[in-house]
C-alpha cells in the first residue's frame, strides 16, 4: 500500500471532534484571557492535547525494543499429526495467519537496524485453538543457559550506571567469566552477525518444545525458518555506514518489499527427538547454548511462512503486541529448558508492566480465530467484553468450563529441590560446539570472525579481561584463540 493509500485510508468525513466526540470549533488558536493574554484553563481541547501527547509512549521492552512487524500466513506442508494433536497443523494445507516482529536485542527504541547484534523472531499463530507464541531469534543457540544469569547478562550490553554508554569491559568481562556464552559469541562475530535485511536471514524458536500426539506420546522439537529470500549480511564497514545513513534500514526494507508486492517467505523446518533419547543424547537436548547436529536429527520441512501484509499503525501492532511462550496450545509445549521455564514468566510479566494487565484484549493480540473465555475482568483499559456474565468457575450460568486435558505431557522429575546446575551429558562442555563451528568455516570467514573479535576485545580497558576471553576461544580450538591473541595484540600495541 503507498503513502498515498494510507492517507485515504485514514482521512473520514465530519469535524473535527475532542476525543469525547464534541466538535472543535478552532484547532489553530488556544483560548488566552484578552488578544495577547495568558492561556486559560477552561480551553479543555489545549488541556486534553497536551496531556494525551504527554502520555502517548508507554514503556519501551527492555531488551528487543527496537522492531519492525508484519502479518502473513502460516501453510503446513507436510503431515505432521504422529508428533503432535496441535490443529493448526492437522492438516496439509491448512493454513494459519500469523503475526511476525523483528527485533534487535540491545538498542534501545531509537538505535539503528544495522548492528551486530542478535535479533528477534517473534511469531504469533492466530490458531483455532487459541494464540500460539513462537519466540526465537536469527541463531540457534544463546548466549546463557540458565534465567537466574538474564538480568545480569542484559545489564553487560545496556549502557553502564556510570558512562551511561556501552562498555567493551562489561561485554568481555561478562563473557569471560561465562565461557558457555563461546558458542553464540562465535555465531554473532562471524559474517552471519549483521543481516542485510530481516528477510534475508534465518529464523528458529531455538529452544526446546514438547510436541505430543492423539496417543501421548511425546517428542522433543526445534523449530527452523530458513529464509527463502536466501542469506545476506553486511561487513562491519557495510553496517556502519548504513546505519549512519539511514538507521531505519531494515524497518524500511521489510514494509516496502511487502507493498511491493515481494512477500518475504521462509521454509519451515524441525527437528525430531523421541523423547526416550533425551536421557542419553550426548548433548543435554534442553541446553540454550547447544544445537542438535542435523546429522543426529536432520531437519524435515513441514510449512511455509510468508508476509503479505504490513502493520496500518506502528505503535498500535508493533510497539503493543505481545508475545510470551506460555501462550501455548494443545499440542505443544515446554521443555526443562531452564532459559525457557525462566521466560515462561518473564515475558508475561513485562508486557502486563508495559502494556497492561489487559495487554491480550488489543486488537493484534487477541485470538483472531476462536473467542478469549476467561474470568478475567476489570483492570486498567478494561472493555467491558464479557458483559454482566457470572466471573468465577464452577458456576452453573453457562459459563465457559475446563476441558480436563492438560495441553501438553507431563514431565518426570526425580530428587529433591535445590539450585543445581543442568545435568551433563557425554559430550557437554561450553567449548565443543564453539570450536566446531569454526572449523566449519573457510579461511576467509575465519580471518572476519578474528577481525571483528579482535576489534571489540581490544578495546577493554584491563588486560586480564582481554585474556580471559581469548583462552575461551582458545579452548574452543588452539587456532582459534592463537589468531585472535596476534590480532588482539596488533591492535593494543
Amino acid at each position: 500500500m503507498t503513502q498515498e493509500a494510507h492517507v485515504s485510508v485514514q482521512s473520514s468525513t465530519g469535524p473535527l471532534t475532542t476525543e469525547a466526540g464534541a466538535p472543535v470549533a478552532d484547532n489553530q488558536n488556544s483560548e488566552t484571557a484578552g488578544i495577547g493574554g495568558p492561556g486559560l484553563i477552561q480551553d479543555q481541547l489545549l488541556m486534553e492535547k497536551l496531556a494525551h501527547f504527554n502520555r502517548e509512549r508507554i514503556p519501551e521492552r527492555v531488551v528487543h525494543a527496537r522492531g519492525a512487524g508484519a502479518y502473513g500466513t502460516f501453510t503446513v506442508t507436510a503431515d505432521v499429526t504422529r508428533y503432535t494433536r496441535a490443529k493448526f497443523l492437522s492438516e496439509v494445507g491448512k493454513q494459519t495467519e500469523t503475526f511476525l516482529r523483528f527485533s534487535t536485542v540491545a538498542g534501545n527504541l531509537g538505535s539503528a537496524d544495522a548492528v551486530r547484534d542478535p535479533r528477534g523472531f517473534a511469531l504469533k499463530f492466530y490458531t483455532e485453538e487459541g494464540n500460539y507464541d513462537l519466540v526465537g531469534n536469527n541463531t540457534p543457540v544463546f548466549f546463557i543457559k540458565d534465567a537466574i544469569k538474564f538480568p545480569d547478562f542484559i545489564h553487560t550490553q545496556k549502557r553502564d550506571p556510570y558512562t551511561g554508554s556501552q562498555e567493551a569491559d562489561n561485554v568481555w568481562d561478562f563473557w569471560g567469566l561465562s565461557p558457555e556464552s563461546t558458542h553464540q559469541v562465535t555465531w554473532l562475530f562471524g559474517d552471519r552477525g549483521i543481516p542485510a535485511s530481516y528477510r534475508h536471514m534465518d529464523g528458529f524458536g531455538s529452544h526446546t518444545f514438547q510436541w505430543n500426539n492423539e496417543a501421548g506420546e511425546v517428542f522433543w522439537v526445534k523449530y527452523h525458518f530458513k529464509t527463502d529470500q536466501g542469506i545476506k549480511c553486511l561487513t562491519q564497514p557495510e553496517a556502519d555506514k548504513l546505519a549512519g545513513e539511514d538507521p531505519d534500514s531494515h524497518q524500511r526494507d521489510l514494509r516496502e518489499s511487502i507493498e511491493r508486492g515481494d512477500f518475504p517467505s521462509w521454509t519451515v523446518q524441525v527437528q525430531i527427538m523421541p523423547a526416550a533419547d533425551a536421557a542419553t543424547y550426548r548433548f543435554n537436548p534442553f541446553d540454550l547454548t547447544k544445537v542438535w547436529p542435523h546429522a543426529d536429527y536432520p531437519p524435515i520441512e513441514i510449512g511455509k511462512l510468508e508476509l503479505n501484509r504490513n502493520p496500518e499503525n506502528v505503535f498500535a501492532e508493533v510497539e503493543q503486541a505481545i508475545f510470551s511462550p506460555h501462550h501455548f496450545v494443545p499440542g505443544i509445549g515446554p521443555s526443562p529448558d531452564k532459559m525457557l521455564q525462566g521466560r515462561l514468566f518473564a515475558y508475561g510479566d513485562a508486557h502486563r508492566y508495559r502494556v497492561g494487565i489487559n495487554a491480550d484484549h488489543l486488537p493484534v493480540n487477541r485470538p483472531h480465530a476462536t473467542e478469549a473465555r476467561s474470568h478475567g475482568r476489570d483492570g486498567a483499559l478494561y472493555d467491558g467484553r464479557h458483559g454482566g456474565a457470572k466471573n468465577y468457575e464452577p458456576n452453573s450460568f453457562g459459563g465457559p468450563v475446563e476441558t480436563g486435558r492438560p495441553a501438553w505431557q507431563p514431565i518426570a522429575v526425580s530428587g529433591t529441590t535445590g539450585q543445581s546446575e543442568a545435568p551433563s551429558h557425554a559430550e557437554d562442555n561450553d567449548y565443543v560446539q564453539a570450536g566446531n563451528l569454526y572449523r566449519l568455516m573457510t579461511e576467509e570467514e575465519k580471518e572476519r570472525l578474528v577481525g571483528n573479535l579482535a576489534g571489540f576485545i581490544s578495546k577493554v580497558s584491563r588486560d586480564d579481561i582481554a585474556q580471559r576471553a581469548i583462552e575461551n576461544f582458545r579452548k574452543a580450538d588452539p587456532d582459534y584463540g592463537k589468531r585472535l591473541e596476534a590480532a588482539v595484540q596488533a591492535l593494543r600495541g
